[in-house]
């Protein structure tokens, strides 16, 4: 390791050394101390290397959250690997594309996801070995995860740069395919100190970790929380009356959510008698009238906002009170400039493209060189989204570029072009344009406006049973409409603006 390096694996030695008999990971009956959890690490570490892994070798990891897969990414901070968590809410398909786009060498699966992993390995010839990870059934032809901790090689210890890559994280398709944007150890190391300063958090909070660490923000929110010397409790699934009974035993103080996680929690909490004041920061998307509600009954949280994506974790953020309705102004570590077409910075009050300068930037698209060097055109990660400041400096969201248009179902990241690609496959679709609609219960989602062939007949839910059977489920349309003409631009392109005029009204 480098003299001006730091890197996640040094934190979790940092813990290990000042913080050794707390708390640091708690999964259903599993409680591991920071001490505890390094020599996990270790050994997981050791146990890679014997098996052949080395520096920079992928590790796919398609399982719910558990402690193993902290472990995992420990062990892959220590020894230079790289996780590649695979969301697994995809369709075989989609799996099967994102562990060859990346070659892992291992595979580990939970054991809900072991029969898709099976059926992907004659797919995926980079996979060497196939190993569970998780609770549930470890039985069958994968090999136990705990097979995998040895003394031997534990102490070992590397010279580790921060820029070595980390985490592989698939974007949203913006072209029909996802892009791996490569994290590396530094970028989450420099992504979490604004979250410790906007937040105060310390050794004290407590993480409730009910996102899914294939996420980037479950993954960071875990990530600042060690940093801090904290605990994450980690739970495997979503469940709200879990959440709520966690909060109240484990003391917890913060977590991110995503729609409808606030309204299940509110739902949840009306039944029952919890104590929620502990919390104090939670952070996500959400509706103003469900966060509202929520403050109510967790009387001691404040509620952070912010502009943050995968490739350069949180540009803007702090306390959603200081300006309501904003994003905040730039993060500690961030530099924030909106540019116009020509790469030209607009006055105040303009809105242009975010882009962004900062130790928290990516990588780049894994095996995508010419993507990443337009997006970082001009030494600045464009991030393909459009704000405005004000006068003091607060960000104000307008809208995705054309070019990057996103929808975002209960905080999920989908391109209407792959959408609308599959849409295209049904013999009983002409032309299809899909966009994102505001939705009461997930933010936003899918609507399909769809052109029928000459005499064909197709019903809204066999259209989204269609979708659902190619792609994630999250994906397909929640509102069909069908139409006789679709707008076009003079270049004979659907005109995606008129569409939202005419088909875009809130549901």
């Amino acid at each position: 390791m480098g003299l001006y390096d730091f890197t996640v694996y040094d934190f979790i030695c940092r813990n290990a050394q000042i913080f050794a008999d707390r708390e640091s990971i708690v999964f259903n009956d599993v409680r591991l101390t920071h001490k505890q959890f390094k020599d996990k690490c270790d050994q997981i570490a050791a146990g890679l290397i014997k098996a052949g892994v080395a520096k920079g070798d992928r590790l796919g990891v398609m399982a719910h959250n558990c402690d193993e897969f902290m472990i995992l990414y420990g062990a892959a901070a220590k020894m230079g690997a790289i996780v590649l968590p695979v969301n697994w809410r995809f369709q075989q398909e989609e799996i099967e594309y994102v562990l060859n786009d990346c070659s892992p060498r291992f595979a580990f699966a939970g054991p809900d996801y072991h029969q898709a992993m099976k059926e992907a390995l004659p797919k995926c010839n980079s996979i060497e070995k196939c190993y569970s990870i998780g609770d549930g059934d470890q039985s069958g032809e994968f090999i136990p995860f705990a097979e995998l901790y040895s003394q031997e090689g534990a102490d070992e210890e590397f010279e580790m740069p921060a820029d070595v890559g980390f985490v592989i994280i698939h974007t949203a398709a913006v072209a029909g395919r996802p892009r791996g944007a490569l994290l590396s150890q530094g970028n989450v190391v420099a992504a979490n100190y604004p979250t410790l300063v906007n937040t105060g958090m310390g050794p004290d909070d407590c993480h409730i970790c009910i996102l899914p660490l294939f996420h980037v923000a479950g993954l960071s929110l875990s990530m600042a929380t060690m940093h801090a010397g904290g605990k994450n409790v980690i739970v495997e699934r979503f469940d709200p009356e879990l959440t709520l009974k966690l909060i109240q035993q484990e003391k917890g103080t913060t977590f991110f959510h995503f729609a409808p996680i606030l309204s299940k929690l509110l739902e949840r909490y009306k039944e029952g008698d919890f104590d929620l004041s502990s919390l104090r920061h939670i952070r996500g998307m959400d509706s103003p009238e469900n966060i509202l509600a929520f403050c109510k009954v967790a009387p001691n949280v404040k509620v952070g906002t912010g502009f943050a994506q995968t490739e350069a974790m949180g540009v803007t953020g702090g306390p959603a009170e200081e300006r309501p309705g904003s994003a905040g102004r730039p993060t500690i570590i961030s530099k924030v400039r909106l540019f116009d077409d020509y790469d030209r910075e607009v006055p105040v009050g303009t809105p242009g493209e975010i882009c962004v300068r900062s130790p928290a930037v990516f990588l780049g698209y894994w095996g995508r060189d010419e993507d990443t060097a337009y997006t970082f055109r001009n030494d600045w990660h464009h991030t393909g989204d459009i704000g405005r400041f004000d006068e003091d400096g607060f960000l104000w969201y307008v809208k995705r570029k054309a070019e990057k248009e996103l929808i975002k179902p209960g905080g999920e990241n989908v391109y209407p072009a792959e959408v609308e690609k599959v849409i295209l496959e049904h013999d009983a679709v002409a032309e299809a344009s899909v966009i994102g609609v505001a939705d009461q219960q997930w933010g936003e989602a899918i609507k399909a406006v769809v052109v029928l062939n000459p005499g064909m007949s197709l019903e809204p839910d066999e259209l989204g049973e269609f979708v659902a059977s190619k792609i994630a489920r999250y994906k397909k349309p929640k509102y069909v409409d069908f139409v006789d003409v679709l707008p076009k631009n003079d270049d004979g392109e659907i005109d995606r603006d008129q569409v939202k005029k005419n088909h875009g009204g809130k549901y």
